[in-house]
């Protein structure tokens, strides 16, 4: 059996994530499975990147850990796609900067790749809330508001759509087939709480690669630090209207069919359940059920509101995003060595 070998991809923004970031590339260097190589992608900020260029100076002539700066547009998938780019290894993984991997979360990955029709895994993403407990108000429907796996998901290892972005694996090849990461779409920092650019980059893939299987396995398992200020109902909301927005983008360009395939079951049957398991709550005198119902609602109309603005900036134009191939320069292929486990 080939030996899996991984390139890790965080992405950085600020330096006051430093101790999150420090942390993040700790728990890939603990892996059960040993990464190849840690790409850790400074976006557009100098002071950040020279920081940790010193940071981790004694790993880089090794390659285990390589500082890199956005060579595209400022955002989250322009430096995805720039770490796609000199990526080494046969897979790329991707982990949030504010997050910390289990031990054996690559090699939950690898096992899913067994199977040469697959071409992604995702893994189960858990809220670390600053607070130390999840408010009594937020829905677990609701977690992707937070960039963690919500509750309708399927358990197990499943087939899926689309994985979640800041806790998922492709092979290399996918990026040569279907392209990389949206521009135009998604997270810029904190000032734009977008998403849904691996949800397109996902749909364009099976587009791309027909017979293509993307997975999720929820043993492959990550801790996403849940910071106060996303606490609130305030970003709940912000986030929702955004998501909205980003469907919209997503719809116009691969078709509402597809762009909307998981949301019309999870809208359909998930939230209708959780409203219902909210106000049973409530009833028997369980703290925040009332509060859970009432935010399921007010985050599906707000979601709706996004949706349909989206749509009619995507109608006028006002509203795009760009694809573009990824030249990979990194040549050198586990697979292709044949590596021996």
């Amino acid at each position: 059996m080939t030996k899996r070998q991984f390139s890790v991809v965080i992405c950085a923004y600020t330096e006051e994530r430093w101790e999150d970031i420090l942390a993040a590339v700790s728990s890939v260097r603990a892996q059960s499975l040993p990464a190849l190589e840690t790409l850790l992608v400074v976006d557009h900020n100098e002071r950040l990147r020279e920081r940790l260029t010193r940071e981790y100076a004694e790993h880089t002539a090794s390659g285990a850990v390589r500082v890199l700066a956005n060579a595209g547009p400022r955002g989250l998938s322009a430096g995805r796609n720039t770490a796609i780019a000199v990526a080494r290894g046969e897979f790329v993984a991707f982990l949030d900067d504010d997050a910390v991997a289990e031990r054996d979360w690559l090699r939950h990955f690898a096992e899913g790749y067994d199977d040469p029709r697959v071409m992604a895994v995702g893994g189960r993403t858990l809220p670390a809330w600053a607070s130390g407990r999840r408010p009594a108000w937020f829905p677990e429907e609701f977690d992707w508001i937070v960039g963690c796996t919500y509750r309708g998901l399927p358990p197990g290892r499943v087939e899926v759509r689309n994985v979640l972005g800041g806790n998922a694996s492709f092979r290399a090849s996918a990026f040569d087939a279907a392209g990389g990461f949206a521009t135009g779409i998604g997270r810029d920092g904190d000032k734009r709480p977008l998403g849904c650019e691996e949800t397109e980059l996902c749909i364009r893939l099976s587009g791309a690669l027909p017979g293509a299987v993307l997975l999720i396995d929820d043993r492959s398992v990550i801790h996403h630090r849940v910071p106060a200020a996303r606490e609130r109902f305030g970003y709940f909301r912000t986030r929702a209207y955004a998501e909205g927005l980003s469907k919209a983008l997503v719809a116009r360009s691969v078709g509402s069919g597809k762009g909307l395939e998981s949301e019309r079951r999870y809208t359909s049957r998930v939230l209708p359940a959780g409203v219902a398991r909210g106000l049973r709550d409530a009833v028997l005198g369980r703290p925040g059920g009332a509060g859970r119902a009432g935010a399921i609602v007010a985050g599906v109309a707000v979601a709706a509101g996004g949706y349909l603005l989206g749509t009619v900036r995507a109608l006028r134009g006002g509203a795009t995003f760009s694809v573009a191939p990824i030249e990979r320069v990194g040549s050198t292929r586990a697979g292709e060595e044949g590596e021996a486990a």
